[in-house]
């Protein structure tokens, strides 16, 4: 356990920054490169080897090097291991804002709507894809929070480059919502608006009826036959990028 008052009082803030939901841990380099880079509030960052950090900072994010600098703290490895359930690969842990927008208007441009997912990676890499293809927004409904920690590892902190909150079905969008069923929808939808929703069943079920029914439009991804479905994230990345393709 770490021994100083200080790395106490780390070890301390870093459990509440867990169990805050205005707050979130980013884990490792990537996430806190992206978080960085896309105007997330960084309130605190730590590492047990800062020359080993600012290196690998120097080779995969030079942009964030002087702010990532500035920011961190060194720490014990052992307070290092305190601070999260698994520890990242790259020494770097920090604590963020967790902006939840509930209280604003969905940005406009191309929405992700998921209806009940189940797995928390899955969301993350629905996220992590969606910021790549420049959807502007990831919707969940359902139980599951996407400002969870699982969700922000696997999103790799790129919840800060895009809107993403928890809503209800229906949202409450002032677009078209484009709705995915591998049976009875069309499968053109190269020529959707570039300020649809796209809707997104859950792992096992996909979307309920009264989704389906609710949509303006359904779409379904052609597959070679006998193969029955695609992974959540796999299906949104086909969605987002071929609707813009020529």
């Amino acid at each position: 356990m770490p021994g100083s008052a200080s790395e106490r009082t780390v070890v301390s803030r870093f459990a509440q920054a867990h169990r805050n939901v205005d707050e979130v841990v980013l884990e490792g380099i990537h996430a806190v490169k992206h978080a960085l880079r896309f105007g997330a509030e960084v309130l605190h960052a730590v590492t047990p080897d800062r020359p080993a950090l600012l290196g690998v900072a120097d080779e995969v994010a030079p942009d964030i090097s002087p702010a990532l600098e500035s920011l961190v703290e060194v720490v014990s490895p052992d307070c290092f291991l305190q601070l999260s359930r698994r520890p990242p690969g790259s020494p770097v842990l920090a604590i963020a804002r967790a902006p939840r927008e509930g209280s604003r208007s969905v940005p406009p441009g191309t929405a992700v709507v998921l209806v009940e997912p189940r797995h928390s990676g899955n969301v993350g890499a629905v996220i992590r894809v969606a910021a790549a293809a420049g959807a502007t927004s990831v919707l969940v409904t359902g139980p599951m929070d996407p400002w969870s920690s699982a969700v922000v590892r696997a999103a790799a902190g790129l919840h800060y480059a895009l809107d993403v909150r928890s809503t209800h079905w229906p949202p409450e969008l002032d677009r078209p919502l484009l709705a995915f069923d591998p049976d009875e929808g069309d499968p053109d939808f190269q020529a959707t608006p570039s300020h649809a929703a796209f809707v997104f069943g859950g792992e096992r079920d996909g979307l309920p009826d009264t989704v389906l029914a609710s949509a303006h439009r359904t779409l379904r991804i052609p597959m070679r036959a006998g193969v029955s479905s695609l992974n959540l994230a796999t299906s949104v990345a086909v969605a987002l990028y071929a609707r813009s393709m020529p």
